[in-house]
């Protein structure tokens, strides 16, 4: 029997089936194809039953927001970051946008920490801010009531996050890492790709010398000539039938949480032994390739483009692209040259 909306699997303990309805998450405790099972299906789909939103609300607002070009134009780690932060103000959809002042906001902010520490606070009121913005300029707000309202600084004891790795660090990881997480290791560590690009990068974006691809945060092209390291890594690599360059342990592609479990793994077994330091996260690497970068001499909009970073200059005009190959070309030779020289420092001389 086919019932829609939930999720249905049967134990290889016991035989029993389990279901999950689909939109809230919850077990249906009640027997498979029971009447007692409707009724529970029923109650569910009741509690998550859509309800068009009124005009003059802030639902209302995040419908029209959500049916405009702006958010379609959203990269897809954007779009699906957005869509998280409004299903945690889904609550507040019927109230009236005329109630919705700065007090207020700064009082949902404060809420957003205590319940979710403060970059997810910040980035609530970031999302909202914007909202409203796109709100103001269609006429469905007289101003920003975001505005104004500060983000909650970072404490200055705090350890500094996503700090570039040191030379011995990225050697002993290289060294020790599993042969799935290499691959992704060595996109984020050799051509500076953020941890989403890395585990999602087609081996179609691999020519045997360079990877080009378009960011799935901001939707820049990238084009990076392979460094030496990164080719052995690539090349060196155990064959699999996944579509995407990296894979996990069983040949397929890897998904964000499951990567994210298995590096930190692995990293905070390299902090035990005293291998690695603390502190030691992915998009580290993105800061090690653009400190590398600066140290040699680039200036912010060439690390811009090797990075895949957006900024008002890139997005004059599309031209940049025919050159881009060219570029990058020169700068990862002195990138690479430079990732060779500390390496052979490190090479001990046989006796």
């Amino acid at each position: 029997m086919r019932v829609k909306g939930i999720k249905k699997f049967r134990s290889t303990k016991n035989g029993k089936i389990y279901c999950y309805h689909r939109k809230t998450g919850k077990r249906i405790q009640a027997e498979f194809g029971t009447g007692a099972f409707f009724a529970e299906l029923a109650r569910l789909d009741d509690l998550v039953a859509e309800v068009d939103p009124k005009p003059g609300t802030l639902g209302g607002l995040f419908a029209e927001w959500r049916a405009g070009p702006e958010a379609q134009e959203l990269a897809p780690r954007s779009q699906s970051d957005y869509a998280k932060m409004l299903d945690y103000l889904a609550p507040l959809e019927a109230m009236p946008l005329v109630e919705l002042d700065r007090p207020f906001v700064i009082r949902l902010r404060d809420k957003a920490y205590r319940k979710r520490k403060r970059r997810f606070a910040n980035y609530v009121i970031a999302v909202l801010s914007s909202v409203c913005s796109w709100g103001v300029d269609h006429g469905l707000l007289d101003e920003n009531p975001c505005r104004g309202v500060r983000p909650i600084k970072r404490p200055k004891s705090l350890p500094r996050a996503n700090r570039p790795w040191t030379d011995e660090e990225r050697e002993a990881v290289i060294a020790e890492a599993p042969k799935h997480l290499l691959v992704p290791i060595g996109l984020g560590m050799f051509a500076g790709l953020r941890e989403g690009d890395a585990i999602a990068v087609t081996k179609t974006a691999y020519d045997g010398t360079a990877i080009g691809k378009r960011t799935n945060k901001t939707g820049q092209t990238v084009w990076w000539p392979c460094p030496a390291p990164l080719r052995r890594i690539l090349d060196n690599a155990p064959k699999h039938s996944a579509v995407t360059l990296a894979a996990n342990s069983r040949g397929r592609p890897w998904t964000e949480s499951g990567f994210r479990s298995s590096f930190f793994k692995f990293i905070r077994k390299l902090e035990a032994e005293g291998r690695v330091g603390k502190g030691l996260t992915f998009h580290g690497l993105r800061h090690t390739v653009a400190t590398t970068l600066r140290e040699l001499g680039y200036d912010n909009e060439t690390i811009a483009d090797a990075l895949g970073q957006s900024s008002p200059g890139m997005a004059k005009h599309y031209a940049k692209d025919a050159d881009l190959r060219k570029k990058m070309t020169g700068v990862v030779k002195r990138f690479d040259r430079r990732m060779n020289k500390v390496a052979t420092k490190r090479v001990k001389p046989t006796e």
